[in-house]
């Protein structure tokens, strides 16, 4: 195993048992995200690799503290399932899956789990149930903190500052231009040129970049201090889930 190992399902049992037993990987990223159509010009795997590159970024930079576990890869996408070839999970078994994959690294000693989202669409049935979730897990595991954030959220004032249309959208500028920076292979330039919707033509690669890093930076914030026994609430979660009209049109 490398050194520097942040991914969970890289390790065997006795590596990440060791690492725990030295005091490593006390808190832990799930990603989640969504298999589902981004427009004529992107890859359907946007949600989760963008998700799941941001997670292990983070975690390279703070390692040894946290450890990526395994993305749930595809979402709750009913709203995309006109377009062949997205994938869309029933709400109640997408929360079953995540519930188990957030238990299952509690019960392993991770006393902090962030889901980061990549997808729109999970946000809502999330919010919904994480106080319940919450309450649930510190009843058994005083010492546990459990929190969902979609990445542009965590970032969102920066990233207004860098796009000139709207954060995320769903393949507009903010996600086109992750894509060109992290995965260009997944850009499809003569797509993006000829479809009617022209917004995601205002795409860069060095938007990506920086918004990549600004995402990257706020996340890794955010579980500082989650590590150091900071946001622990959901208030702030809700309110902006209920205010904010961009919420779920990802």
């Amino acid at each position: 195993m490398p050194a520097n190992e942040i991914r969970l399902a890289k390790m065997t049992r006795r590596e990440f048992r060791e690492a725990t037993e030295a005091g490593k990987f006390q808190s832990c990223v799930i990603p989640v995200g969504a298999i589902e159509q981004h427009l004529e010009h992107l890859a359907m795997e946007h949600d989760i690799r963008s998700a799941c590159t941001i997670s292990e970024e983070v975690a390279r930079r703070l390692f040894p503290q946290v450890v990526v576990a395994s993305p749930l890869n595809f979402g709750i996408s009913e709203h995309h399932m006109l377009h062949k070839g997205s994938l869309s999970a029933k709400p109640g078994t997408w929360l079953s899956a995540l519930f188990d994959a957030i238990e299952n690294m509690v019960r392993h000693g991770c006393r902090n789990v962030l889901v980061l989202n990549g997808h729109g669409g999970n946000e809502a049935p999330v919010y919904g149930i994480l106080r319940q979730w919450q309450l649930y897990f510190q009843s058994l595991h005083p010492e546990a903190n459990i929190q969902f954030h979609s990445y542009w959220n965590l970032s969102r004032d920066e990233a207004e500052q860098i796009c000139e249309t709207g954060v995320p959208g769903h393949a507009q500028e903010y996600e086109t231009s992750i894509a060109l920076h992290l995965f260009p292979e997944n850009v499809r330039q003569d797509a993006l040129l000829d479809q009617e919707d022209q917004l995601p033509q205002q795409a860069t690669a060095e938007k990506g970049r920086q918004l990549f890093e600004i995402a990257v930076v706020k996340t890794m914030e955010y579980l500082e201090s989650m590590i150091a026994g900071g946001n622990r609430e959901i208030r702030s979660h809700l309110m902006s889930w209920q205010l904010d009209p961009n919420v779920g049109r990802q």
